[in-house]
């Protein structure tokens, strides 16, 4: 399994909101999550194109992160921009949301996965 407990409690003693690894329900803990689980599946779509159920699960997951940031952007802006810097020092990808890439195909509008990983 590619996201086995160890892994989970390194995620959540990282990013989490007390730094501790049993904080589990904070917005900046799953958000990291999320962000982890999304490049694995982003790596799974890039060698499987034709994988349209992980590629809806994928989209689904940005979703949810996405309401998570908007959530923090609403609630508080510092933590908000704690985690983007977080994030944005762990990879080098398009956190603005309205320059993010997209194209048209036959069965409606899709996202790319790269440009929208934290």
């Amino acid at each position: 399994m590619y996201l086995s407990k160890e892994k989970k409690t390194e995620i959540f003693s990282q990013y989490g909101k007390e730094q501790s690894t049993t904080d589990t329900g904070s917005a900046e803990s799953q958000i990291a999550l999320f962000t982890y689980r999304i490049k694995h599946l982003t790596e799974h779509v890039k060698q499987h194109r034709k994988d349209f159920v992980t590629t809806r699960s994928l989209t689904q997951l940005v979703g949810k992160r996405r309401a998570l940031l908007d959530y923090l952007y609403r609630i508080d802006i510092e933590r908000y921009r704690a985690i983007i810097k977080l994030s944005a020092s762990a990879s080098k990808t398009c956190l603005d949301r309205n320059k993010v890439p997209t194209a048209i195909w036959p069965w409606g509008l899709f996202v790319w996965p790269d440009a929208i990983l934290l």
